[in-house]
């Protein structure tokens, strides 16, 4: 008797050991990853890459169901102003889509030799890149670059921004989603067009315009008509573009304030010129549309049509209006990006205001709201019979594609986010970067594009007009230098978190960085910061530059002109 029990005493002590082993062998399984990417969008795939590259273990989790953001979300006519200043992942990318044309098996609804662009598919004589292409062709690139790279991915994943975020000592310790994941980390990316990990982490940011008494700017704040052309910044700026004809009446009742304003005009009138406010520059859906009539779904008038959301766009045209009202950049296989133009189009003007700190299902909301405006907009712009006849002609030719995304509608899911939250970091850049008058000394990519704002508010006039106000459209003389510093929190707030999307500038400074081949220049340069800050067990804002630049030198990024 006294061996069984000491057989069972011995089994017990194995059965506990045996099990302290599996309890051992399961924690040791949830160590985490060297680095955790949140947010799919072109730079958060190109992060995702380099620290595979870079022999770092890396998931890349995406909120919604489909990576590539905007990049794969409509915006095929690619922006950057001189493209020689990209390179890296980003040109990778962008030669990864010439060689996907170079098969003529992706030549479906035309042949490569009917495709003429706008002029961006090639910027120079034998160049290896192309710069225009279909939403599929973006997808299908990066999907074939990730699992080339191995590189870990879980879409449908969204962050519980309340108490998602673990942190320690100004660690980010691990992040856990709505649906209850947890991925713990050595380093974290945020790539999210909303920032939304960084907010969670507690690190600091802004929304809106900064005054341009804020940074000593003369292109940030309100901007009213000003007539002395002598002021810094006036004749570049063109913020009278996309605005209407003089004398359309902003009221339900042409010429009776009484009757009250038109849908989607500021009462409270755009405020005073130079100040600062929480206001956002307009969203759209970047439209993939066709004229192939076997691939075209026709534009709709969508349920709960209200005509008065479109009264301004027919008031502009009946004033005199001649422009056409988007620009519709061509793709290959007869489709487009299509984009806004004039006074009233495709931004949403004043409508996304609370999207930056909203919740998921007000997102949701918002996103709707948009597409809705934008269906009864195209059905307006082709059928309406007070719209001019030549823009019904050419408009109703046109329509959603079958072929690009998963609605049966055609429509998209990704809204174009152009600036939400923007983190104030070590280093903030700002329109004197932009323009060259302060050069930073810890370049990790370069700007190229002017400094670029959409209209954020429509008003009335002293004179009884509407007007949009927020238009911005104001060249750099050069590419420049964006600094690692702006891609860095302040170290008292977090010490493993990186921000290549909503990095830390201005709004007008931010207007001129945020376009997606930044973005995949700069989520390379995080990531590479990241691996070389867990490999010396570093802060981020301790990695050593001279380091880090040799590195992203070698790995063809481009950060001097």
């Amino acid at each position: 008797m006294r061996h069984i029990i000491r057989f069972l005493t011995l089994a017990t002590l194995l059965l506990g050991f045996g099990s302290i082993i599996f309890s051992c062998q399961e924690e040791k399984s949830d160590d985490g990853y060297d680095i955790v990417i949140y947010g799919g969008t072109s730079g958060g795939v190109a992060a995702a890459l380099q620290a595979s590259r870079m022999k770092k273990k890396v998931i890349l989790i995406e909120p919604s169901a489909r990576i590539g953001g905007l990049t794969t979300g409509g915006l095929g006519q690619t922006d950057i102003g001189n493209k020689q200043a990209i390179g890296g992942i980003s040109r990778e990318f962008y030669e990864g889509i010439k060689q996907y044309y170079d098969n003529p098996d992706h030549w479906k609804q035309q042949t490569r030799e009917e495709y003429q662009d706008g002029g961006q598919t090639r910027t120079k004589k034998g160049e290896g890149a192309m710069w225009t292409f279909e939403p599929s062709a973006a997808l299908s690139v990066y999907q074939d670059f990730i699992e080339k790279e191995g590189v870990e991915l879980v879409t449908k994943k969204k962050l519980d921004r309340q108490n998602g975020v673990e942190k320690m000592d100004g660690h980010i310790v691990s992040i856990t989603m709505l649906t209850g994941e947890k991925y713990k980390g050595q380093m974290f990316i945020d790539a999210t067009y909303e920032g939304d990990l960084m907010a969670a982490a507690g690190v600091s940011y802004t929304v809106g315009r900064e005054s341009n008494a804020t940074y000593k700017e003369t292109l940030n704040g309100v901007h009213l008509r000003i007539t002395d052309t002598t002021m810094t910044g006036y004749p570049a700026r063109n913020q009278f573009n996309h605005n209407f004809v003089p004398g359309v009446d902003p009221y339900i009742v042409q010429g009776d304030p009484n009757s009250g304003l038109l849908p989607h005009i500021n009462p409270d009138g755009p405020g005073r010129h130079g100040a600062g406010d929480k206001k956002v520059q307009a969203y759209c859906y970047r439209m993939c549309l066709t004229d192939d009539a076997e691939n075209r779904i026709p534009f709709e008038k969508p349920a709960g049509y209200n005509e008065q959301h479109y009264e301004l766009l027919l008031r502009n045209y009946e004033a005199g209006e001649k422009g056409f009202p988007w620009i519709n950049s061509k793709m290959p296989n007869r489709k487009t990006d299509t984009n806004n133009r004039t006074g009233f189009s495709t931004d949403f003007i004043g409508q996304n205001y609370d999207y930056p700190e909203a919740s998921y299902e007000q997102r949701a909301e918002i996103r709707e709201l948009h597409r809705q405006y934008q269906k009864g907009l195209m059905w307006t712009l082709a059928y309406h019979p007070r719209m001019s006849e030549h823009i019904r002609e050419e408009v109703s030719r046109w329509g959603t594609c079958k072929d690009e995304f998963a609605r049966s509608d055609g429509w998209q899911e990704q809204l174009y986010v152009r600036e939400a939250r923007r983190m104030i970091g070590a280093h903030v850049m700002t329109q004197y970067n932009c323009e060259g008058l302060e050069v930073v000394d810890d370049p990790v990519g370069m700007g190229a594009y002017g400094m670029d704002s959409h209209n954020i508010q429509r008003y009335v006039t002293d004179e009884g007009n509407v007007m949009n106000e927020g238009n911005v459209e104001a060249k750099v003389q050069a590419p420049y230098p964006i600094s690692y510093r702006s891609i860095t929190p302040k170290k008292n707030e977090c010490v493993n978190l990186l921000v290549p999307v909503c990095l830390s500038a201005s709004h007008i400074a931010f207007g001129s960085i945020r376009m997606e081949p930044v973005f995949m220049v700069l989520g390379q340069s995080a990531a590479t910061a990241a691996s070389l800050a867990v490999d010396g067990d570093l802060a981020v804002q301790e990695v050593n530059y001279g380091e880090l630049r040799a590195i992203l030198e070698a790995d063809g990024q481009v950060l001097e002109n």
